[in-house]
Parts: C-alpha cells; sequence; structure tokens
C-alpha cells in the first residue's frame, strides 16, 4: 500500500468515525444493503430493509473497504469501536468489532445508541484491558476514563479498513453508508464503506 493510499484510506476512515459520533444530528441515518447501480455521483442501495434508496455522492466523496481481523490479535492500547448489545447475564456482547488504525487513535470516541440491532450501541475507545476467561472480553476506556467491559464472541466479525476503488461498487456488493436527509427528502452522502474479497461492513 503506498502512501497516497494509506491517506486516502485514513481520511475516510475519519470521516467515518466524525460521521458516526454525530449521526444523532437531526436528518442523519445510516444505509446498510447492496448496491443496485452505481454512477459517479449517484449510488442506489437496496436496504436491508427491502427499500430503495439513492444517494448523492457529494463532492470529493470518499471510499473504504474492509478486511478480516482478528480478536486474537487485539492487545492493550488498540482503539476499536464495537457495536454491542446488553446480555441477558450482564455485561455487554460484540455484534461487531472495528480495529482502528493507529493514527486515528481517539476518533469519534464515546458511547452512543447504535442502529445495527434493537438497544444496541457503539463504543469507540481504548483497550485497558484484554481477559481470556470463558471467551475473549476487552475493558474499554472513553471520555475521561468511563469504562465499558465487552465480550466477543467467536462469531463476531472483527475487521479493519482497507483500501478500495468505485470500480467495487458493483451490483450485489455490500455497503455502509453515513447519509443526511436534506429538506427536500433527499439522501445525500461524502462516503462509503464496500465489502471486497469477500469481506463486507459489519457495522
Amino acid at each position: 500500500m503506498n502512501l497516497k493510499t494509506v491517506m486516502v484510506v485514513l481520511g475516510t476512515i475519519s470521516s467515518l468515525s466524525v460521521a458516526g459520533a454525530g449521526a444523532q444530528a437531526a436528518g442523519a441515518l445510516r444505509v446498510r444493503g447492496t448496491v443496485v447501480s452505481f454512477k459517479p455521483t449517484l449510488l442506489t442501495v437496496k436496504t436491508r430493509q427491502g427499500d430503495t434508496d439513492a444517494i448523492k455522492l457529494k463532492a470529493g466523496w470518499k471510499i473504504s473497504g474492509v478486511a478480516n481481523a482478528s480478536a486474537t490479535g487485539i492487545k492493550q492500547g488498540d482503539f476499536l469501536g464495537i457495536a454491542s448489545v446488553s446480555k441477558a447475564d450482564g455485561g455487554s456482547g460484540a455484534l461487531e468489532v472495528v480495529v482502528f488504525p493507529a493514527a486515528l487513535k481517539g476518533t469519534g470516541e464515546g458511547d452512543r445508541p447504535w442502529d445495527l440491532q434493537p438497544n444496541s450501541r457503539m463504543t469507540n475507545g481504548t483497550v485497558a484491558d484484554v481477559t481470556d476467561i470463558s471467551g475473549r472480553s476487552v475493558t474499554l476506556t472513553y471520555d475521561n476514563g468511563q469504562t465499558k467491559k465487552i465480550s466477543i464472541p467467536d462469531t463476531t466479525p472483527v475487521v479493519t479498513f482497507a483500501p478500495a476503488t468505485p470500480t467495487d461498487l458493483k451490483p450485489g456488493a455490500t455497503v455502509f453508508v453515513t447519509a443526511e436527509r436534506g429538506s427536500d427528502g433527499a439522501l445525500s452522502a461524502s462516503r462509503v464503506v464496500v465489502g471486497t474479497n469477500g469481506v463486507v461492513p459489519p457495522m
């Protein structure tokens, strides 16, 4: 991966993280689904709810892919984004894990509602502790010392960000888009995460 590609990927990740942190703002929403069609300034997506959304891509829009990572490789000091839900026996269980590059440690830090599943939350934080008792668990620290312990089941998808190009937006490709709905009801976005090489965006 050359320096230019690294900077593009990091820029995309940074934009996604900031957008995710501010996704509670009025008019913001997350679109998950598969590509129906793609033109230079318009991405049409069939959502997981079965609807079809046309998303206008803003000038200078960015794209990123995802690559497999491993829960066993997570260590103290890593910065993660974890979507999780509360477990019946207490604590939280991870639905998906994103391992951020070291250069973006701290981006989007905090704990907020998420919509991957009902009652899920997204926590972006630094790994303070890793345990392997009855499965792997991590304790994340965020927002001036708050902590949250999250177990990571073996079946949980764990990914990191990877390069992608607009040519990856082929019909059927899985995408995750943080979009904005304008006053006219139209959707627009400045970044897209697309599945490549058999790895799909789990967030």
